[in-house]
């Protein structure tokens, strides 16, 4: 389960987002992750908000922090989450000699080194297209289908699929990402193996949509997405009201059933500089 943190109030909206079970590629251990979430870009707005950072756990015995690695992400509208950092392996958070939990308890917290916001027109970025294997012109389709909205919790996770040579995962949040209770909020992760290089990355179109089990009408967000190692998942908050989700006659939620469906086109690989 994750459960949110607000950081320190600011003009934009940041939220620190913690897994207390995440997984590393490989790894069957399993660790405390953090990451961190910008809400308050417009989805028309160009700005970009180049965030470093570094995430924080609380020893509580001796008063010090323990350092995650220094993390860079560029926050747009269509990436709005940082990259997973794993924090420290959920078994040594439990041991009592570590201080980092006490009583139950546990402090995280983020240190910001540099944060800058740009016009999108102001960055340029050049791109290396590379001819590899992975290039996948023609648009795959993974179905996450769900026989009972109403048990999901938020959030909950589709079962690891494979579109265009890469494995991906649909995350639905069925009482919104911030837990308003307003609006139903998806996002598409693609699941980042070890041995992606740091500067390489992957141009993809991708598409989510909640199914119309009746007359078609899907409810439907693309976007154009560049994934790597620090940002690799694209989020809707605000996919779609749950009033306009849960009206029987949109054909949306039939009884307790729902459909999502994920479109993914790979584009080109590249190497950024």
């Amino acid at each position: 389960m994750e459960i949110a943190a607000r950081s320190t109030p600011s003009r934009d909206r940041r939220n620190l987002m913690l897994n207390p079970r995440d997984r590393k590629s490989g790894d069957e251990n399993e660790y405390v992750s953090l990451m961190l979430v910008l809400f308050q870009l417009s989805e028309r707005s160009h700005t970009v908000v180049e965030a470093t950072f570094k995430f924080l756990l609380y020893d509580q015995s001796y008063g010090k922090h323990h350092e995650q690695h220094q993390v860079s992400h560029s926050f747009q509208s269509t990436s709005r989450v940082s990259g997973s950092s794993c924090m420290i392996p959920l078994a040594k958070l439990k041991e009592q000699s570590s201080g980092f939990l006490v009583k139950d308890s546990c402090v995280f917290g983020i240190q910001f080194i540099k944060v800058v916001a740009v016009k999108g027109n102001d960055v340029s970025e050049t791109l290396f297209v590379q001819k590899t294997s992975n290039i996948c012109s023609d648009p795959q389709v993974y179905t996450w289908n769900i026989d009972d909205f109403f048990v999901l919790k938020n959030p909950s996770t589709s079962p690891e699929f494979e579109l265009c040579g890469h494995k991906w995962f649909i995350t639905l949040y069925p009482s919104g990402y911030d837990k308003n209770g307003n609006y139903l909020s998806l996002s598409l992760s693609m699941k980042v193996p070890d041995t992606l290089d740091k500067d390489s990355a992957i141009l993809a179109e991708v598409s989510i949509s909640i199914k119309d089990q009746e007359t078609g009408n899907h409810a439907k967000s693309s976007a154009r997405i560049q994934f790597k190692n620090d940002t690799h998942t694209s989020l809707w908050d605000k996919f779609i009201s749950l009033e306009d989700f849960k009206d029987s006659s949109k054909g949306y939620l039939v009884k307790t059933k729902c459909c999502i469906e994920a479109q993914v086109e790979v584009i080109v690989s590249s190497k950024t500089v």
